[in-house]
């Protein structure tokens, strides 16, 4: 019987929650944050509870990506290999400039982050530095994207990143926006947009991505990333050109051709039946309540 008990909590020990260290909780205009550190890792949380997390880091080794669509999204480059401007929508705690500002240090990128304690954070306890070339707008990702289109602005990549503690915010869904998002891509231009991979949104997410860019790649894991171009798709002789000649590169971010080659299934058409999210119609929260 004691040899059964000891067992027993043996067990017990192994799973039960580690107890995180909490660094900071902020309740900012927009949401409240939570930092932590748990298992050796560093994260940022939304939410009232802090349930979802937005970004992580291996505080051992902070440039290996921790979340799978961040290493996805690193797929968009097998469409465009050497982005010049870069824009992305939604900092989080920063890997993904982290990431870009390494491998592409001569390039000019932009970031939208609509709260201020998320920069503040993201500098504080995730290593992000922004580069001479780099440079955080702290407003709302669309009305960004609208004053870039009356700027004349493109760029060779763009990346949609943006969540609150629910999902992607309703008016960064919609047709509307992806047209606008559109009219910033160059000519060779990628678009990367990070989604839900199971969602109830999610064959009107299709449908509207096919609506403003036609066929796309969808890669998915426990999350999936949409890549569009602008040039239409690669086949796959391109794609495994810009794997290789990429592959020594992303490497040391904890990503390559090994995993993101197999993700890379085309989307052809819209899911039938199915209605486009609109400025007018785009219910993102009530469509994702369980």
């Amino acid at each position: 019987m004691k040899s059964l008990f000891a067992l027993l909590i043996g067990v017990l020990a192994c799973i039960a929650p580690v107890r995180a260290e909490i660094l900071h909780t902020e309740r900012s205009l927009y949401r409240n944050i939570f930092v932590h550190e748990e298992g050796g890792q560093r994260c940022m949380r939304f939410g009232r509870n802090g349930l979802l997390r937005q970004s992580c880091i291996t505080l051992s080794d902070p440039d290996t990506m921790v979340f799978e669509y961040t290493k996805m999204a690193m797929g968009a480059l097998y469409l465009n290999p050497a982005p010049k401007r870069i824009l992305i929508i939604g900092l989080g705690g920063g890997t993904l400039p982290r990431t870009f500002q390494k491998l592409f240090p001569d390039a000019v990128m932009d970031v939208a982050e609509i709260d201020p304690a998320v920069t503040r954070m993201a500098k504080q306890y995730f290593s992000f530095v922004p580069a001479v070339g780099t440079h955080v707008a702290e407003q709302d990702g669309r009305v960004y994207v609208k004053r870039a289109l009356q700027a004349g602005k493109t760029y060779d990549l763009v990346i949609l990143d943006a969540f609150d503690h629910q999902y992607i915010p309703e008016h960064l869904l919609t047709v509307e926006f992806l047209r606008e998002v559109k009219g910033l891509l160059a000519p060779n231009g990628v678009l990367a947009a990070n989604t839900f991979a199971t969602s109830r949104l999610y064959d009107s997410e299709s449908a509207t991505y096919h609506t403003v860019f036609g066929p796309f790649f969808n890669l998915a894991s426990a999350s999936r990333v949409i890549l569009a171009r602008m040039s239409g798709l690669p086949d796959q002789a391109e794609l495994v050109r810009n794997a290789d000649a990429l592959e020594d590169r992303l490497a040391p971010f904890g990503t390559g051709k090994a995993f993101l080659l197999p993700k890379f299934e085309i989307s052809e058409r819209s899911p039938p039946n199915v209605r486009v999210l609109t400025d007018q119609y785009s219910p993102a929260n009530l469509l994702n309540e369980e």
